[in-house]
């Protein structure tokens, strides 16, 4: 069984460096940098949230 780990501002950024330099990945074609992103924003915002 393997572990969850939550997108955070780093492993989105390994991952939009990835694509970048292999656009035809198939994470690229996938969106992964962008969802990547994403999540690691979402992820953010709800850690500022529970620090108030």
């Amino acid at each position: 069984m393997s572990r969850h780990t939550p997108w955070d501002k780093e492993a989105a950024a390994r991952v939009q460096s990835a694509v970048a330099k292999d656009p035809d990945s198939p994470s690229a074609r996938d969106g992964l940098d962008r969802e990547a992103q994403s999540q690691a924003d979402k992820n953010e915002h709800q850690d500022d949230e529970d620090d108030c």
